[in-house]
């Protein structure tokens, strides 16, 4: 019983409920990668059309992310989280009765809706669940739970989509996050006084904000020039990473690499274990050393010029794409510091309606990225068709990588702006 009356230990039912539906929300936001070949003929769609299906769940994502933290600051993790767990569910099971590319679109942008709320709620029962130095591990670690969901959505996914078929398979994930919304409401609660318990030490308790209070910090956000910047790292840097991991990496393996979609699913599972692993790693990193620009700064750097390789070379090595796709994910750990930079230069209350400003911006990418590479790689189409899906020429997949990493090299400047500025 200690778990349900130590605020201490309490705290971990409360997150590990919401880290299942985060989980959830992971694999559905980049199982278009898997899924893409079976998209593309069960919907007779373009690449642009794929790209932009993809972008459907990221469009409703962003736009709901500052709506979602006013709304976690007032109401807290166990009625907005356990109501995007329903939702996304919903939109799961409309997916798999779609007949027709706008029923599919429509009910991947549901599952959109449901899976923007979670995330900031997470990161707001953080911020009253744990205490300041460690929220930087608990956002990586928050993150690191994107990776997990990220492994699930490569190799595994496409084992059980090729024994069940694609919609039994995503109609069992809506029945898994059924069942995470209820644990959500049942142990997710604000604080640990809603919950009945004694506050954690050295964790202060963050009063419910009023709609007027958080007018003002939304003018505020929109006037900081620091945070736009952080908007523009965030943008690219997690639109790049959930486009790559999520939708392009695997065509481009299957096309110009000529590998079957399972093979190349493994080499998405590697950038999913960086995300994984390099999320808390850098998190606990910048606890540690008490800095954030740094490792934000080195981790870009090294990311811009990873992904340089692919536009630059067209057909690497296969060690050299695995190596590529694990630092992808990796340098999410850099990208994620953006939010706790944006956490601390605003009042406790303020974490959530803040940390969704800036978090919005990476959705936003990852809504117009995938499309912006879809329509380059619809203007190097080879016009030929396998297994019904359209094949495109290797040039247009150095061109399209080339978007991804024009967008990273201004992160990285952006970065190195903001370093500069204030280290």
């Amino acid at each position: 019983m200690s778990f349900l009356t130590d605020p201490r230990r309490r705290r971990w039912l409360g997150w590990g409920a919401l880290a299942v539906v985060f989980l959830l929300v992971n694999v559905h936001r980049l199982s278009t990668a898997v899924l893409s070949e079976r998209l593309t003929t069960d919907f007779a769609i373009s690449a642009a059309q794929l790209g932009t299906l993809h972008a459907s769940f990221f469009v409703v994502y962003a736009f709901v992310q500052i709506p979602t933290g006013v709304l976690a600051d007032r109401y807290g993790p166990r009625y907005v989280g356990a109501a995007g767990a329903f939702v996304l569910s919903a939109g799961a099971i409309a997916f798999t009765a779609s007949d027709g590319y706008p029923v599919a679109f429509l009910s991947r942008a549901l599952v959109g809706l449901g899976s923007g709320v979670v995330f900031i709620t997470m990161l707001r029962f953080c911020a009253n669940w744990f205490e300041t130095d460690e929220f930087g591990t608990m956002a990586g670690l928050t993150a690191g739970i994107a990776g997990l969901g990220a492994i699930v959505a490569t190799t595994p996914l496409a084992v059980a989509v090729d024994r069940f078929g694609w919609q039994p398979t995503v109609f069992g994930l809506a029945l898994i996050g059924f069942v995470a919304g209820a644990a959500v409401f049942a142990f997710a609660r604000a604080s640990p006084a809603d919950a009945g318990l004694d506050p954690i030490e050295n964790v202060p308790e963050q009063p419910s904000v009023s709609l007027a209070e958080t007018a003002g910090y939304l003018r505020d956000l929109l006037t900081d020039g620091e945070q736009w910047l952080l908007a523009v790292i965030f943008f690219s840097g997690m639109g790049t990473i959930l486009t790559i991991i999520g939708l392009w990496g695997v065509p481009y393996l299957v096309v110009v690499h000529g590998l079957s979609v399972t093979a190349a699913s493994y080499y998405t599972l590697l950038g999913s274990v960086g995300i994984l692993v390099g999320a808390p790693a850098v998190g606990w990193i910048s606890d540690r050393l008490g800095r954030r620009f740094l490792p934000m700064v080195v981790g870009l750097g090294v990311f811009a010029l990873t992904l340089s390789v692919i536009p630059i070379v067209g057909t690497p090595p296969l060690p050299v794409v695995a190596l590529t796709y694990f630092l992808v994910g990796f340098s999410l750990g850099s990208v994620m510091l953006s939010l706790p930079i944006i956490k601390e230069r605003y009042p406790a209350e303020a974490s959530g309606v803040a940390t969704a400003t800036v978090n919005g911006a990476g959705f936003f990418g990852a809504a117009v990225l995938p499309a912006v590479m879809g329509l380059a790689l619809d203007r190097y189409r080879t016009g030929d068709v396998v297994a019904g899906a359209v094949v495109y020429t290797e040039f247009g997949y150095r061109i399209a990588f080339s978007i991804t990493t024009l967008a990273v090299a201004v992160a990285f400047l952006c970065s190195l702006w903001i370093y500069v500025r204030e280290e």
